[in-house]
């Protein structure tokens, strides 16, 4: 087959930079154009000089007129961003969204929760929110693809196979989740600069996180029942990698035993989660550079109180590995191709 033809909007980020690299491994596609405000005339080598000895296009800003030339537009911009680009899409385009504008089904919720009004309203029933050992077998239809974020990916993976068998009290479950640094962008530097990111562990977002949204959307849709959780996000004085720590309380009889061998049978086919022995103390260096998501369930002193070690590279499994592992799928490529 020919190679597909992509633009990446946002090539700069650390996001931008990692799909790069993955894009470079696959035999499938080639990479038009980078596109960039700042950077524009700046070759991508000044902001990842590994990439110094590939063949890469210098960045432009973006032009509509591009689109007619390319078959995937990955995008990894501000919040608000995708939605413009979205608008010029024509009907040979796919979009593949590694930021926000997407993920939500009602633009009421997206102004909620992000401050904003969505520029796109007509072009959300166009995407899919697509996470996809769960429902990528429904992305064939749409046009637009949302990639889910990084701490939601590491929660809803453990999580959503239990729910589906009602395995859980859907009323008590606490996460705690711990991000490298890069989960906040290049300007993690200047927005937390209080903060000593190197020697700290640090919350935020706490009750409040964004990411929340996501969650209860998602969830919403596997229980019947009024539910809650607490979620609360940290960065810490590492560069990459999430571990993402769920406490749940299990319905009687269910066993720790039981919950592994219905996220083992769930996940058996999928070749990049992997539910690991009972009790494994996971580390984010499992999985770091992968598009893996490593799950370990864990006892504690009390008999129907598990803990669950959810474990991704944010950049990868959290991120562009995810927007490829899409494409993979929307276009019949092997799934492997550019993430092994």
């Amino acid at each position: 087959m020919r190679k597909l033809n992509v633009l990446i909007a946002g090539s700069t980020g650390y996001i931008g930079i990692q799909l790069i690299k993955l894009l470079l491994k696959h035999k499938y596609v080639k990479i038009k154009y980078l596109c960039g405000n700042s950077s524009v005339g700046k070759k991508i080598s000044f902001y990842d000089k590994s990439l110094s000895k590939n063949k890469l296009p210098k960045i432009v800003k973006f032009n509509k007129k591009y689109l007619n030339k390319v078959d995937i537009i990955f995008t990894a911009l501000p919040n608000g961003e995708a939605q413009v680009i979205s608008n010029f899409l024509n009907k040979n385009n796919t979009l593949i969204d590694l930021a926000a504008d997407f993920r939500l089904e009602k633009s009421s919720d997206y102004f909620k929760w992000y401050n904003q009004k969505h520029k796109s309203v007509k072009n959300i029933k166009k995407s899919i929110y697509s996470l996809p050992e769960i429902n990528g077998s429904e992305i064939d239809n749409f046009q637009i693809i949302s990639c889910p974020g990084c701490y939601p990916t590491s929660i809803l993976l453990p999580l959503i196979p239990l729910l589906e068998k009602k395995l859980i009290n859907v009323k008590n479950i606490i996460i705690d989740s711990k991000s490298g640094y890069s989960g906040a962008g290049r300007g993690v530097h200047k927005k937390y600069k209080n903060k000593n990111l190197y020697e700290s562990l640090s919350a935020y977002g706490v009750g409040f996180h964004r990411h929340n949204s996501e969650i209860i959307q998602i969830l919403k849709k596997y229980t019947k029942n009024e539910f809650n959780f607490i979620f609360t996000p940290h960065l810490t004085p590492m560069f990459r990698g999430i571990l993402s720590t769920i406490y749940i309380e299990a319905k009687k009889n269910v066993s720790q035993n039981k919950i592994r061998n219905v996220l083992s049978k769930y996940y058996k086919k999928d070749i990049f989660v992997k539910v690991l022995e009972n009790n494994h103390f996971l580390s984010t260096n499992d999985v770091l550079k992968t598009n893996n998501c490593n799950i370990s369930i864990c006892k504690t002193n009390y008999k129907n109180k598990f803990i669950i070690l959810s474990a991704i590279d944010n950049l990868i499994k959290g991120g562009s590995g995810q927007g490829v592992q899409n494409m993979n799928l929307k276009f019949k490529l092997p799934l492997k191709t550019g993430l092994i």
